[in-house]
Parts: C-alpha cells; sequence; structure tokens
C-alpha cells in the first residue's frame, strides 16, 4: 500500500519475493527483480497499476495467484523457459497487455488467468498445455487470434467469452471437454 512508491532496486541476494509484497504500490512503475530470485508470491504485485514493464528471471518456477491482478499499465512482459504454471488471476485486469509469449515449460493456464487482457490481440499456446481453465480468456475483447495445441484436452466454462474480435478458432481432436459458454 506504498502508494507513493514509484522505483525500487531489489538487492542481488534477495531469494523471494513473498505475498502481497507490493500490493497496491499504485505509483510503482519501475523495478529490477534480479536474477537469484526464483519464487514470487501470490498478490505480490496486485494493483500496481503504475507498473508498465517487468522481467521475470529465470528459475522462477510459477506466476502465482493474482501475482500481476490489476497491473493495468503493463504492456508486455517475458516469461522465462523456468516457469511451468501461469496460476488463477495472474494477469487479469492488465488491460494494456498487448503481448506475451507463453514459454513451452508452461503445462497449465489458470483460472482467469488472462481474464479482462482487453489488448492481447493474439496467443499462441504452446504444445505442453494440457488443460485452459475457466475463464482463462475471458473478456479478451482485442483477442483475434489463438492456436491450441494438440495437447490440450479440455477447455474450461467462459474460456473465451466475450472474445468480441475473435472470429474462429480450430479446436483440436484431442479436446474431449469444453465448457458452459466458451
Amino acid at each position: 500500500g506504498c502508494s507513493s512508491l514509484n522505483s525500487i532496486e531489489i538487492p542481488d541476494g534477495v531469494k523471494s519475493i513473498d505475498n502481497y509484497t507490493f500490493r497496491g504500490c499504485s505509483s510503482l512503475n519501475s523495478i529490477k527483480i534480479p536474477d537469484g530470485v526464483t519464487s514470487i508470491g501470490g498478490s505480490a504485485f496486485y494493483g500496481c497499476s503504475s507498473l508498465n514493464s517487468i522481467e521475470i528471471p529465470n528459475g522462477v518456477k510459477s506466476i502465482d495467484n493474482y501475482t500481476f491482478y490489476g497491473c493495468s499499465s503493463l504492456n508486455s512482459i517475458e516469461i522465462p523457459d523456468s516457469v511451468t504454471s501461469i496460476r488463477w488471476f495472474a494477469f487479469s485486469g492488465c488491460s494494456n497487455l498487448n503481448s506475451i509469449e507463453i514459454p513451452d515449460s508452461v503445462t497449465s493456464i489458470g483460472l482467469d488467468a488472462f481474464a479482462g487482457c482487453s489488448s492481447l490481440n493474439s496467443i499462441k499456446i504452446p504444445g505442453s498445455v494440457t488443460s485452459i481453465e475457466d475463464g482463462a480468456f475471458y473478456g479478451c475483447s482485442s483477442l483475434n487470434s489463438i492456436e491450441i495445441p494438440d495437447s490440450v484436452t479440455s477447455i474450461g466454462e467462459f474460456a473465451f467469452h466475450g472474445c468480441s474480435s475473435l472470429n474462429s478458432i480450430e479446436i483440436p481432436n484431442s479436446v474431449t471437454s469444453i465448457g458452459d459458454s466458451t
């Protein structure tokens, strides 16, 4: 809740950024996370609405629940190959996020992970992902292109609900379950 904090440099010895660390730091626009960080907790940057870019160090295993929720100025992010899961609401409400590359190491895209990312226009889901959970891309109104690989076996409820720019989608034969209102 340090609403006037606009930049911070984390020293090299830090190994983890815990839950809620920078939650509500609405003026924070710049942060350098050192390479030694292997864990970023849930809601760590929740509501950091001025944060416009961030580099996640290689070694971080998961983008936890609500980590970047409501970071409405974030326009791009690079996810390292060490990340295996993008959890619930991880990037939800990042309304200026226009591009993101999900690495092949990611196996799951959680509930509402990218919900409300209204500037996101295309996404390629890697062949390592087996499920797209409920609401994963809910309200991504600029999304006009999405590639779903053969590895996906289930698509949750409301996964693409409100994706008004999406004019076609190819669902592979591997998908055995599609939720309501998708």
